[in-house]
C-alpha cells in the first residue's frame, strides 16, 4: 500500500464515522421538522434536544477533518470537486449555517414563537445539508466531475437522476439512523411512548431508504454502467452486510432490545459507505483521475498520515469521553431546571 492509498483509506474511514454520527444528527433535525405542531411535537422535540445538544457540534468535527485531509493530500481532486459541484456544496453549507444559527437561537429565544421559527429553520437546514451532500456524491458516482477547475457542468454535474436519488438516499439513511438512535435514547430516559413513536418512523424511513437505494442503483445502471458493475461486482458482500445489519437493527428495536442497537445500525451504514469506496477504488474522480495521479508530494502524504494518527490519539479519546458522559447524563443543562426534564414524563 502506498502512502497515497493509506491517506485515501483514512478519508474513507472519516466519511464512515461522519455518516454514522453527523448524518444521524441531520436525521434528528428531519424528525424535529416533521414532528407536528407545538403541542403535538413538544415531547419528540424535547427528546431530540436532549439527545443532540451535548454532541451535535462534536459530531461535525469529522467533516472539517475530511475537508482538510482532501485539500492537503489531493489538491487537484479537491479543486475539481469544489468548483464543479459548488452549487450543491454551497447549498449544503447553507444548511449547516441555518442549523447552527437556529439551534442556538432556539435555545436562547425568550418567546415561544421565536423558538418555533428557529426550530423550523433548524429542520430545513437538516434536510438541505444531507440531500445536497448526497447529490454531490452522486455527481462523483456518475463520473460527472472531470479534472480541472470548473471543468464540469455546474448544473448537470449534480442535477441528474443518479445525484438526486443519492441525495434522497443519504437523507433517508440519516432519518433511519437517527430514529434508531432515538429509540434507544427514549428507552434510556424512561419514555416508552416515544420508543413506539420513533419505531414507526424508523420503519417508514427504512422502507423509503430501501426504495431510494434501489432507485439509485437503477439510475446507475441507466446512466453509469461502469460504476454499477463495480458496485454489484466488487461490493455486493458489503451491500448485503449493510442491508442485513440495518434490518437486524430494526428487528432489535421492534423487540425492545436496545443493548447494542446503535452499534448494529451504525455498522450497517458503515458497510454501505465502504461498498462505495471499494467500488470506486482506485479512482478519486471516476473514471479519469486515480488516487496516485491526484496525490500530493510524498513528504506531504507522510506528514498527513502522522497528523491523522495524532488526531485520532487526541480527538478520539476526548469524543469517547464526551459520549460516555452524555450517556451517564453528566453533560448538558441542569436536569432539574431544563425543558428536557419533561421528556421522561407524559405531558
Amino acid at each position: 500500500m502506498t502512502a497515497a492509498e493509506a491517506v485515501a483509506g483514512v478519508l474513507l474511514l472519516v466519511i464512515i464515522v461522519y455518516a454514522c454520527t453527523g448524518v444521524a444528527d441531520y436525521g434528528a433535525g428531519f424528525w424535529d421538522l416533521t414532528a407536528g405542531g407545538r403541542d403535538r411535537g413538544r415531547r419528540p422535540r424535547e427528546l431530540i434536544d436532549a439527545a443532540v445538544t451535548p454532541v451535535w457540534e462534536a459530531n461535525h468535527v469529522w467533516l472539517i477533518f475530511l475537508l482538510i485531509l482532501c485539500w492537503t493530500a489531493f489538491g487537484p481532486a479537491f479543486a475539481s470537486i469544489t468548483t464543479t459541484l459548488f452549487v450543491p456544496l454551497a447549498l449544503a453549507l447553507l444548511g449547516i449555517v441555518l442549523r447552527a444559527a437556529s439551534f442556538a437561537m432556539r435555545k436562547d429565544a425568550a418567546r415561544a414563537g421565536a423558538r418555533h421559527v428557529a426550530g423550523y429553520l433548524f429542520g430545513v437546514g437538516s434536510v438541505l445539508t444531507p440531500f445536497f451532500l448526497g447529490a454531490a456524491l452522486g455527481g462523483l458516482l456518475a463520473g460527472r466531475v472531470p479534472e480541472g477547475n470548473a471543468a464540469g457542468n455546474e448544473l448537470t454535474s449534480w442535477f441528474n437522476p443518479i445525484s438526486l436519488a443519492t441525495g434522497l438516499l443519504v437523507l433517508l439513511t440519516g432519518a433511519f439512523l437517527s430514529a434508531v438512535y432515538l429509540i434507544a435514547e427514549a428507552r434510556r430516559r424512561g419514555a416508552p411512548d416515544l420508543q413506539g413513536y420513533f419505531r414507526t418512523r424508523a420503519l417508514v424511513a427504512g422502507v423509503a431508504g430501501l426504495i431510494a437505494g434501489g432507485a439509485a442503483l437503477g439510475a446507475l445502471l441507466a446512466g453509469q454502467r461502469t460504476m454499477f458493475d463495480r458496485v454489484i461486482g466488487r461490493s455486493w458482500p458489503l451491500l448485503v452486510l449493510g442491508v442485513l445489519a440495518l434490518a437486524v437493527s430494526f428487528w432489535l428495536a421492534v423487540r425492545g432490545v436496545t443493548r447494542g442497537l446503535r452499534l448494529v445500525a451504525a455498522a450497517g451504514v458503515a458497510a454501505l459507505v465502504a461498498a462505495w469506496g471499494v467500488a470506486q477504488y482506485p479512482y478519486l474522480l471516476p473514471f479519469s483521475v486515480t488516487i496516485s495521479e491526484a496525490a500530493g508530494a510524498p513528504a506531504t502524504l507522510r506528514w498527513v498520515l502522522v497528523c491523522s494518527l495524532l488526531a485520532v490519539l487526541t480527538v478520539g479519546p476526548a469524543l469517547t469521553l464526551l459520549f460516555v458522559l452524555d450517556q451517564r447524563e453528566r453533560v448538558g443543562e441542569d436536569p432539574t431546571t431544563s425543558r428536557e426534564a419533561t421528556v421522561g414524563t407524559r405531558g
